[in-house]
């Protein structure tokens, strides 16, 4: 079986929206393309070269690579191919533990399961796993996104609410971070996609 999709025209075509979201340098380089059209596999839900890749298209996405190496604009530019049932919403991890630190609880349960004045699931893609830090919300010490991975894994195998992920650690320093129940639900509910950590520094 082949693929319906042309892949060089919708890289050619990414690329050009790309332009207009990051400005005029931005490209594709060669050695990223193999990610990238898994990416737009995934997020295309092309099942003929999804299933060559072996990604899961009932599973969330893993992106995992160091720093520049372009996680989050990938992920970002995803939207324009992503079909409207599957839409995200793009969160920092940073930003989260912000919330956190000002509201307190009430963020895990709005990342997870929805606010408590709506009982809408979203799909959510956490960027930058592993830049915030445990924070203490009235002297009780709490690790946010480890929290909101096990709600979501919760939610995964109840209802299928896909979550995504960025993140610079590789899999042995999610498990130092979050511990090994973490790391087991993220292998569970996200398929990996890694860029070699010799990738250069884009920025």
């Amino acid at each position: 079986m082949t693929s319906q999709y042309n892949y060089p025209e919708i890289l050619a075509w990414l690329e050009k929206k790309a332009k207009q979201e990051y400005g005029s340098n931005f490209h594709f380089i060669e050695e990223d393309f193999e990610n990238i059209i898994k990416l737009v596999a995934y997020f295309l839900k092309d099942e003929v070269t999804a299933s060559q890749f072996g990604l899961d298209l009932t599973k969330g996405i893993l992106l995992s690579g160091p720093v520049g190496s372009g996680k989050t604009s990938l992920m970002t530019i995803m939207k324009y191919i992503t079909q409207k049932e599957n839409k995200f919403y793009i969160r920092t991890c940073r930003d989260i533990s912000f919330e956190f630190i000002k509201e307190g609880y009430e963020i895990i349960h709005r990342y997870s399961r929805g606010s408590y004045s709506q009982s809408e699931y979203k799909n959510y893609c956490f960027d930058d796993l592993g830049v915030e830090s445990n924070l203490k919300y009235y002297g009780n010490e709490c690790n946010v996104m480890a929290e909101i991975i096990l709600s979501r894994y919760d939610l995964f195998i109840s209802r299928k609410v896909i979550t995504h992920i960025t993140t610079n650690l590789s899999a042995s320093e999610i498990e130092t971070v979050y511990g090994n129940r973490v790391r087991s639900r993220l292998r569970a509910m996200l398929n990996l996609i890694a860029f070699d950590k010799t990738t250069q520094d884009k920025r």
